[in-house]
């Protein structure tokens, strides 16, 4: 499986050259999704009996598999193929929302192995019960994970709003605040797991990581500068420029869903009037076309089939956001320039009403002139451009940079 995770990098220097030279080993298999040790050597740069030495320590670590023959068509023996390995190491992903928990196991191939959804409405609950359930459902995943030999070796934590350091400094429309989400998950994760480890956990803002998951698993070929608006009970926004996740400077940049749209528009959970979400959001468009706001995924789907047989109030719904989601786009593309938007969450299911009131604000806005119904630049998200894949690839990603970092001890533990 080919994918955008990593670029590959020169041959390290004098320091830890050992441990650099086996992540770029190990990378250039990831990308490749299979490759002979001769392939690795001419990407990489590394002599062939180099590339055999740390290929066998990572096929001793578990890191990669072998099997088969490959023919080059030139003289000399047949190269064994490498692959990354399909057990061992992997990343968990648990995704909170505001009407659901996801929670998703990835292997070093980037495969998902382990999903795991429910459909709760956390608004207005105590925090540390929301998290709770979240590890009591992750506890289940890590199980169904050990059961296909595979040893998820760190989680991330994708929560909706403002993210930093372990805490949601705001989160709105959950009415969290000032939340040490992080170490309560991973305390009540700790509890349900007693033996062995606790499981390292980060946290991070869930459009992020699903913008990170459409980079590394989507459809986006050479796109590499993106806006990606996950549209929820909020919308989310996440900025990815030259391949890197744009952060700012303290770690809230892309949140376009307060972009504020219409000053004297209705109230905000955030403090402020008229933002994105409060017209382009799950509860403005399920109210705009008089179905039950908190029928959440269920109504969404019901306003998708009232718009495909042609129902008035859906399409004027569907189509009033899709304006409202171009005044908000468009001054995000004037300043970053990029490449394309990406809509994800509830707007891939509406797409075929909302694009095209987008696209025609942003073809009037956008300076640039690059930007018209036409041109392909606003796009739905692939399915697997999804918060709890991205999290548990993060730690993926994190094992493929450093894999003598998470090498298991002989004793198992």
């Amino acid at each position: 499986m080919k994918s955008n995770f990593t670029p590959q990098e020169s041959k390290a220097g004098n320091d830890s050259v050992r441990r650099h030279n086996l992540s770029l080993v190990l990378r250039a298999v990831h990308d490749a999704g299979e490759a002979t040790r001769a392939a690795v050597a001419a990407r990489v740069g590394l002599t062939r009996p180099a590339v055999s030495s740390l290929v066998e320590q990572l096929l001793e670590s578990g890191f990669l598999t072998e099997s088969g023959k490959t023919f080059s068509g030139q003289a000399g023996r047949p190269g064994t193929v490498l692959t990354p390995a399909r057990t061992g190491a992997a990343g968990l992903g648990v995704e909170v929302n505001i009407d659901y928990v996801a929670v998703c196991v990835v292997d070093l191939t980037g495969t998902a192995r382990v999903r795991l959804t429910e459909h709760v409405d956390n608004r207005g609950a105590r925090p540390a019960d929301v998290l709770t359930r979240a590890a009591g459902i992750a506890s289940r995943a890590l199980g169904s994970a050990h059961e296909q030999r595979l040893r998820p070796v760190g989680g991330t934590l994708a929560l909706p709003g403002l993210v930093s350091d372990g805490t949601v400094r705001q989160a709105p429309n959950l009415g969290w605040s000032g939340v040490s989400a992080q170490e309560l998950f991973a305390e009540a994760l700790a509890e349900l797991r007693p033996a062995g480890p606790a499981l390292p956990v980060r946290s991070e803002n869930e459009a992020n990581l699903a913008a990170l998951a459409e980079l590394w698993f989507g459809g986006l070929g050479r796109v590499r500068s993106f806006l990606y608006v996950s549209g929820e009970i909020g919308v989310g926004g996440a900025v990815v420029i030259g391949g890197e996740l744009l952060r700012g400077a303290h770690g809230f940049a892309g949140e376009i869903g307060h972009t504020v749209i219409d000053p004297a528009g209705p109230p905000c959970r955030c403090g402020a009037r008229g933002c994105l979400e409060q017209y382009a959001g799950q509860s403005a468009l399920l109210r705009a076309a008089g179905i039950d706001e908190s029928s959440g995924a269920n109504g969404i789907a019901q306003l998708a089939l009232r718009a495909e047989r042609g129902d008035g109030p859906a399409v004027s719904a569907i189509e009033r956001a899709g304006l409202m989601l171009g005044r908000g786009l468009s001054g995000a593309v004037n300043l970053l320039d990029p490449d394309a938007v990406v809509l994800g969450g509830i707007y891939r299911e509406l797409m075929p009403w909302l694009a095209p009131a987008a696209d025609r604000v942003l073809a009037g806005r956008a300076v640039s002139g690059l930007w018209s119904p036409d041109s392909g630049r606003l796009r739905a998200s692939s399915l697997a451009g999804d918060a709890a894949r991205g999290a548990a690839a993060l730690v993926v990603r994190d094992v493929l940079a450093d894999p003598a970092a998470w090498t298991q001890p002989a004793d198992g533990r």
